[in-house]
């Protein structure tokens, strides 16, 4: 993730507490943790926190979480975490955080991949890469402006599409790997030129978000489409994620 200082201020990369308000299951393995920030701090979507865990030895460990949320002005944020094994934060968020729990952050960090909420966008996610983009097709709703969006989501099956209803209808295409639901008209499989073509205005920046191989793929299928290589952003989540 980029964490260019001159994108960064550096009043948010100090350390301060955010007690879990709520906890919910997004999908197998994945849960949105609600935080209520002690010093409130305005995010851009496609921005992200860094958590960090201390035990009683001293030790520490951190990784870095996309905001789910839309700037509203509250001091709240959600984070949303797949569960992987063997990843020390992402399991005991899972396995031991409850609601009243206190936790240490610190951000908004990142400006590549943030987006500036008045320009044309085409978010291009899978998996856990719906979470960014969740944000700004949060915040392109709330300001009313979804026209400014269009968005595609990959997902393997109907089961591992977060946020409910919210990433359904306009202006989100959904592409199924494996298992596509009763009824669709795309039958299940990998992304193609011809889910993503349909969807390139031109003059837009294209925000790619999933793991390296999905990321790669998506932007060659970009630039096939007609995006040019300066207009594509791309961030990639991996097994530092955990």
């Amino acid at each position: 993730m980029d964490t260019t200082p001159a994108t960064t201020p550096r009043r948010t990369l100090r350390w301060q507490t955010a007690t879990v308000l709520s906890v919910h299951d997004e999908a197998p393995g994945v849960r949105t943790f609600r935080l209520g920030l002690a010093e409130p701090a305005t995010h851009l979507p496609g921005q992200y926190y860094v958590l960090r865990l201390t035990a009683e030895d001293g030790y520490t460990a951190q990784r870095s979480y996309s905001v789910a949320s839309a700037p509203d002005g509250r001091p709240e944020i959600a984070l949303t975490v797949e569960r992987l094994d063997d990843g020390e934060v992402s399991e005991f968020l899972h396995d031991v955080v409850v609601v009243g729990d206190v936790l240490e952050v610190r951000g908004p960090v990142g400006g590549w991949f943030a987006w500036d909420g008045v320009s044309p966008a085409l978010l291009v996610g899978g998996g856990s890469g719906q979470v960014p983009l969740a944000a700004m097709l949060r915040h392109a709703r709330a300001t009313g402006r979804p026209d400014l969006v269009r968005m595609l989501v990959s997902v393997r099956t109907p089961d591992d599409l977060f946020y409910g209803e919210e990433l359904t209808g306009p202006p989100v295409t959904t592409v199924f790997t494996r298992t596509a639901p009763p009824g669709a008209v795309r039958p299940a499989g990998r992304l193609t030129l011809d889910d993503l073509a349909p969807l390139v205005r031109g003059g837009e920046t294209a925000f790619v978000c999933g793991s390296p191989a999905f990321a790669a793929a998506a932007a060659d299928l970009l630039a096939a489409a007609g995006v040019p290589d300066h207009a594509i952003r791309i961030e990639q989540f991996g097994p530092t994620g955990a």
